[in-house]
């Protein structure tokens, strides 16, 4: 079955990254179709709503929103959004400048503000023995971060003379792993873990994670502070599934993709779970990388190297998020920050623990608190109420979850009471670890 709907562009998810390529292409006149297997679009940026047990009290979650930077006036973000003609649309709420992240360590708490100069000056008046280190590597840091934007991807072996020259650190450091920075400035085990503390925004150890990487979030969020979106993350989505519709595009859920066409070496639409085909001149996707290569397109279209290169990715540590609605203003007892709870100064062994299919005796805990971000917005917590979400990381393997396969393979597990117990012993664990910055949590 053939659909004959002239479209420009299919685009394959509606994740932040799909809406705005299809926001953009739609504004340049390109006749726009998004594909969505959920039943709501937005992927990480969409949210959810529960209701109390008792009463009708309503609490609205974020799944993946959290705090973003470089939100300012001149910020990308707000840029972004003025391209599609959004300007002033979304609403940024600025967290604590003086810290909007808490590092809470067993004898150490470290609050990150907002510019690189504080940054470093609060980190050498924690660990003046390591000044020097500090600062070799946080010139590699905020100099790799300055110099991204200056490299035009990918480097021809022609270009390397010119980026050597303007993007020096960029070259020498930026593929490089973090730990390795960590060495070459001699840090104390202290320092080095105060440094990769937020580290759980990508989820992934000092041994493996790219300078490049570590560098931009932390630019991310050091060159201008850190902000929440008013009304929580699904204000992004919105916003440009409307660009998309006023362009003349469409944006469908419950629309899941089984196939991308090929034709002569190039994508060429796309086949939906029903047999539908729809054509396209171009095809973006929006969905995971290997699905979208090994399952979506194929590996008889993929040459043997890409394909090897393809099947050595593997994912980052997974989140285990708990969502909390209190019966207490919880702005009354803190700032506008989030808390980052380390139990240990071994943030390597941490994910080492999780690679190894155990979790971690050190439960690391992220807490925000969403009503505190966002106090105006009924939607999150009714008034004298707080909406608190409390996320750690833990292995991926099937097993440990006393599943066999997973969700991905559509196994239906949320019945399984082995399943169940685990959940609920992780669960009142992280309640329980989470009281050390909201003491009286389990009250409420």
């Amino acid at each position: 079955m053939t659909s004959n709907d002239p479209w420009d562009v299919i685009v394959i998810g509606s994740g932040l990254g799909g809406l705005t390529a299809a926001a953009y292409l739609a504004c340049l006149g390109k006749r726009t179709l998004v594909l969505e297997h959920h039943y709501v679009a937005g992927g990480n940026s969409h949210v959810f709503r529960r209701h109390a047990k008792k009463g009708t009290l309503d609490f609205e979650f974020d799944v993946g929103v959290h705090y973003i930077g470089d939100c300012g006036p001149d910020g990308q973000i707000p840029r972004m959004f003025r391209g599609v003609g959004l300007d002033g649309k979304v609403e940024f709420l600025e967290m604590d400048p003086d810290g909007f992240d808490t590092l809470v360590f067993p004898d150490l708490t470290f609050r990150v503000p907002k510019g690189w100069d504080r940054y470093r000056q609060r980190l050498v008046e924690a660990f003046p023995d390591d000044e020097t280190g500090l600062h070799l590597v946080l010139d590699v840091l905020e100099g790799v971060a300055n110099e991204v934007s200056l490299v035009r991807l990918p480097v021809q072996p022609s270009d390397l003379p010119r980026v050597m020259e303007i993007a020096p650190n960029f070259m020498r450091w930026g593929m490089r792993p973090l730990a390795a920075l960590f060495d070459e400035g001699g840090l104390s085990t202290k320092a080095r873990a105060v440094l990769a503390a937020e580290s759980g925004d990508y989820a992934s150890p000092p041994s493996r994670v790219p300078i490049i990487l570590h560098a931009s979030l932390m630019h991310h969020y050091l060159k201008d502070g850190a902000y929440y979106p008013k009304g929580g993350g699904q204000v992004f989505a919105g916003h440009l599934v409307e660009v998309v519709r006023a362009h003349g595009g469409e944006v469908r859920t419950g629309a899941r993709v089984t196939r991308i066409l090929m034709e002569d070496g190039r994508a060429a639409g796309v086949e939906l779970a029903d047999g539908t085909q729809i054509h396209s001149e171009v095809t973006i996707s929006n969905a995971d990388l290997k699905r979208t290569f090994l399952e979506l397109v194929g590996e008889q279209h993929i040459s043997p190297q890409t394909l090897e290169r393809i099947r050595n990715f593997r994912m980052s540590i997974p989140l285990f998020c708990v969502y909390l609605g209190l019966d207490c203003d919880l702005s009354e007892q803190m700032s506008n920050t989030n808390f980052w709870c380390l139990d240990t100064y071994d943030i390597e062994g941490i994910y080492e623990q999780c690679t190894n299919g155990v979790i971690p005796r050190d439960l690391p805990l992220f807490i925000t608190v969403a009503s505190v971000k966002d106090p105006g917005t009924e939607a999150i917590a009714p008034s004298g109420y707080s909406n608190v979400q409390i996320m750690t990381m833990v292995p991926p393997d099937p097993e440990l979850w006393h599943t066999n396969e997973g969700p991905t393979a559509g196994e239906k597990y949320q019945r399984n009471p082995d399943y169940r117990d685990i959940k609920e012993v992780l669960t009142e664990a992280m309640i329980q670890g989470a009281e050390r910055v909201l003491p009286g949590l389990s009250e409420h």
